[in-house]
């Protein structure tokens, strides 16, 4: 018997994103993803902010008032990404953990939200900040080492995107994104910084991005979440308990999880719902 996770309403294809350092170009950026339903996931600096709010500015990192305005009621993910924006792998311990800790406590103050998810500064990291971040609650933390794939993640502290926007290949990986029929759960990982698209006028940069919306928003047989929705739905998948002879499947979570179970050619999707327990056969 073989036995498969499956995103929510039985889906085997994801995508999420994710773009750092809490900048005014976040207002357009988050425009065209909720045009397309498209989630985000976007990495703070907390000490970075513009000490004064100017609602009007169009680049430059936005103050802590824009950033509660943005994303207090937003369905996008908010995470850190280091307080002051350090090379945190180079810091001693207990800098190290105040650059995390304290950019945490900050978000989830200004945002009323419990702030799990990070990606690193400058895409630096090393085994001694990976253990840091397991005690200051951080349950994954984004590189920038792009693995062109779409494989689920297997270090969720060492998690690889796809590819960032500016990649050559992005509108291939798209394709063949697009056109999988997969047997296994897949994930597509776009990542980046919403300032880079005004960096290059003459390339129209922002239709990149707006093109890429296009494309891969309003797809039924994909799952739109944030970076924090699938790490969470993964591990409710995780957790399922099965009995022995698998006629029986308890859901020990809050999340409705769906799998499928039989053998190749003759495979059945299920769902459990949260806090139940399903009788498979």
């Amino acid at each position: 018997m073989i036995l498969i996770m499956r995103f929510p309403e039985g889906k085997l294809k994801a995508l999420t994103l994710s773009y750092d350092d809490g900048v005014r170009q976040d207002r357009r950026l988050i425009e065209i993803l909720d045009k397309h339903a498209i989630k985000a996931t976007f990495n703070i600096n907390s000490g970075c902010f513009e000490e004064k709010s100017d609602f009007e500015g169009k680049s430059g990192r936005m103050s802590a008032q824009e950033t509660e305005k943005l994303f207090k009621n937003s369905s996008h993910e908010v995470a850190v990404h280091g307080l002051d924006h350090a090379y945190d792998d180079l810091l001693h311990n207990n800098l190290m953990a105040n650059e995390i800790i304290q950019d945490r406590k900050n978000i989830e103050q200004l945002t009323g939200r419990i702030v799990r998810g990070m990606a690193y500064p400058f895409g630096t990291f090393n085994d001694r900040l990976v253990d840091c971040l397991k005690v200051c609650g951080i349950a994954y933390s984004r590189t920038v080492i792009s693995s062109h794939k779409f494989d689920m993640p297997k270090e969720w502290l060492r998690l690889e995107p796809t590819c960032h926007h500016s990649d050559k290949t992005l509108f291939e990986l798209c394709d063949s994104f697009l056109n999988l029929q997969p047997e296994l759960p897949q994930m597509f990982y776009l990542w980046g910084h919403s300032y880079e698209f005004d960096r290059c006028v003459e390339n129209n940069n922002w239709g990149i991005i707006e093109k890429f919306a296009e494309k891969m928003g309003g797809h039924e047989d994909i799952w739109y979440a944030t970076n924090i929705d699938i790490y969470d739905y993964t591990k409710a998948y995780e957790a399922l308990q099965f009995s022995t002879d698998q006629s029986m499947v308890y859901n020990p979570t809050s999340t409705d999880v769906w799998f499928s179970l039989g053998v190749w050619g003759e495979v059945k999707v299920h769902c459990v719902k949260a806090g139940k327990i399903l009788k498979i056969k």
